[in-house]
């Protein structure tokens, strides 16, 4: 996939940028240096000092995607920046996907993913994929409970932000590509299964009645339920891990 960047100074979100461009082509990207109204899962904001994070948003149109299979995608992009994101940690902090598709080294939240999807008839007609990647912000002031910065785990190394954005639009585009030629459902399953936060052990989490139960990962599924151990399977939002 060829990619065509457009930098803005600063814009409210560049995935409400990307989206009003409706007749935009695949592989349009949109980087903000300062984005005013970073959205992330769950209508929370994200929080980037200017200049010192990736924030941006690019545009796939995956062909002979369905839309109950809409999930697949979220799964070649998470793992495709997890991977890139790694090329900047040292070996010993490997990135890992929190479910659905949120980049977590340890305990910390180093990347958030926000895609929204339009959809025709049975299948996708776009999809706009927004990326935030916390680079080299050393101080946070929000009351997001844990942020942190791929700067937290070099040794506070600073990065060249186009240097990270062009590792990591090349991940997604391998990835992507490899995906859309010749879809291996199950090498992509056991690519994000591997990668899951906490796939091991039995952890905490909350329903969304506010009920708090033990229970460890099964497996997640195509459509992108969380299945348990404890019987059930759960949506995005109706059940989150206890931090």
């Amino acid at each position: 996939m060829k990619f065509s960047v457009e930098f803005l100074e600063e814009c409210p979100s560049t995935n409400a940028w990307l989206y009003g461009l409706a007749h935009a082509p695949e592989g349009q990207v949109i980087v903000a240096r300062n984005q005013t109204a970073g959205r992330g899962q769950r209508g929370n904001s994200w929080e980037s000092e200017p200049g010192q994070n990736l924030t941006f948003s690019l545009l796939l149109r995956p062909e002979n995607l369905i839309a109950s299979r809409q999930f697949e995608l979220s799964m070649v992009v998470s793992i495709a920046i997890a991977e890139a994101i790694g090329h900047f940690l040292p070996r010993e902090n490997r990135p890992e996907i929190k479910w659905p598709n949120d980049i977590y080294v340890g305990n910390k939240k180093i990347c958030g993913i926000l895609i929204q999807h339009s959809l025709k008839g049975p299948g996708i007609d776009r999809s706009v994929v927004g990326v935030g990647i916390n680079v080299n912000q050393e101080v946070f002031l929000s009351d997001a409970p844990n942020p942190a910065s791929i700067v937290h785990f070099n040794g506070m190394r600073h990065l060249d932000i186009n240097a990270v954005l062009d590792d990591v639009l090349s991940q997604i585009s391998t990835y992507y590509d490899e995906y859309c030629k010749c879809p291996d459902r199950d090498m992509l399953y056991e690519s994000y299964h591997s990668m899951l936060w906490r796939r091991n052990g039995c952890w905490p989490f909350q329903s969304s009645d506010g009920a708090i139960f033990e229970a460890s990962i099964e497996s997640v599924t195509p459509s992108g339920m969380l299945e348990l151990s404890n019987g059930y399977s759960y949506a995005f939002k109706e059940v989150s891990f206890v931090l």
